[in-house]
């Protein structure tokens, strides 16, 4: 090994601890369901709700259904800058605030979100718009002027609503939360392998509050489904690992079967070269578990369940998100063989 490989893997070590100790030391805000603000009668942390309607859900509109679409025209707020992706607030005629994304994660999201709620899974209400005009926008924006047309329409943007009443408490760890091992959580990391879903950092996970009745739910749901339907891991470039049709088509999904227990190829190690950028590529190194081991009677399940899904339904979670004709046909083709695969495990 020769001295400059040797010095290459010392410095990635040493970035590696002090990036872990570093996230470790960002995890104040995640939620401890023992706490005493949550506990009370009628308290109850829910992952997954059973989708009894599951073949006459309405996948072109998703878990906001038509009545809560944005509204025309819109008016700018303020931009936000966290994230990977550029982002902006703007409200709409029904005074509603919404989050709107631009970018390579707008689409996949939008077709994630979908699919995820279908399932009987929790997820914001998003919908796409392909122009979105908005008043008072602010002639150059930090992040995102190259969606923004000359006439100030806004291009390919995902909108995510905000809801009044519902009050977000922290995120939640994949590795320490109520559902471990049960069939459900083992289903959604089912899910986040049939849609090539790697970016399953603990910071993308939501609790959230939300009264049902004469009770309160603490939510459980996964906030950013925007790195889909793309490749398996963490590469250089947004427009290959997020939303793209030959990236899905030729990343493997199941990585093999041992007795009872199943492997997925997602989430996957990030390849080597995205080492250029430290922290992302150190955030996503130890995700692999989140597919692998997982009950071949509860991917069997998920299999089953998605199964219930039409063909139309199918098409209908591409269609929206804005995908050609051609993307649509072929991110729903493979969504149905992979669900295929699951049934015959």
């Amino acid at each position: 090994m020769s001295n400059k490989v040797k010095a290459l893997l010392g410095t990635a070590i040493a970035l590696s601890i002090g990036l872990s100790q570093s996230l470790d030391a960002k995890k104040t805000d995640s939620f401890d369901s023992d706490k005493a603000e949550i506990t009370g009668a009628g308290v109850v942390p829910v992952l997954w709700h059973d989708p009894t309607d599951i073949a006459t859900r309405d996948l072109t509109q998703g878990a906001g259904g038509a009545s809560h679409a944005p509204h025309p025209p819109f008016t700018f707020l303020e931009e936000d800058s966290n994230g990977s992706n550029p982002k902006f607030d703007v409200q709409d005629s029904d005074g509603i605030k919404w989050k709107v994304k631009l970018g390579a994660e707008a689409k996949p999201e939008v077709a994630a979100s979908r699919l995820v709620w279908a399932a009987g899974y929790f997820t914001d209400q998003e919908y796409f718009v392909h122009e979105l005009r908005v008043s008072n926008l602010p002639e150059h924006l930090k992040r995102g002027n190259s969606y923004v047309r000359a006439d100030g329409v806004v291009m390919d943007a995902r909108l995510k609503r905000h809801l009044e009443g519902e009050k977000k408490l922290g995120t939640w760890e994949w590795r320490n939360n109520p559902f471990i091992n049960t069939r459900e959580f083992n289903g959604l990391r089912v899910l986040m392998a049939l849609i090539n879903n790697w970016d399953l950092k603990d910071e993308n996970n939501a609790i959230a509050r939300e009264r049902r009745g004469n009770g309160t739910e603490l939510v459980y749901m996964i906030s950013d489904l925007g790195a889909s339907f793309g490749t398996t891991h963490l590469v250089p470039g947004h427009e290959k690992s997020r939303g793209n049709l030959d990236s899905y088509l030729h990343s493997k999904f199941v990585r093999g079967v041992d007795g009872k227990l199943v492997d997925f190829e997602d989430p996957h190690r990030p390849a080597l070269i995205a080492m250029a950028n430290p922290h992302e590529f150190f955030s996503r190194v130890n995700m692999e578990w989140i597919g692998r081991d997982i009950p071949v009677a509860d991917a069997r399940w998920m299999g089953q369940l998605l199964g219930k899904l039409s063909h139309d339904q199918m098409r209908d979670a591409f269609r929206c998100a804005g995908f050609s004709p051609e993307e649509v046909e072929g991110f729903a083709s493979e969504v149905e063989s992979r669900i295929g695969q699951l049934q015959h495990l």
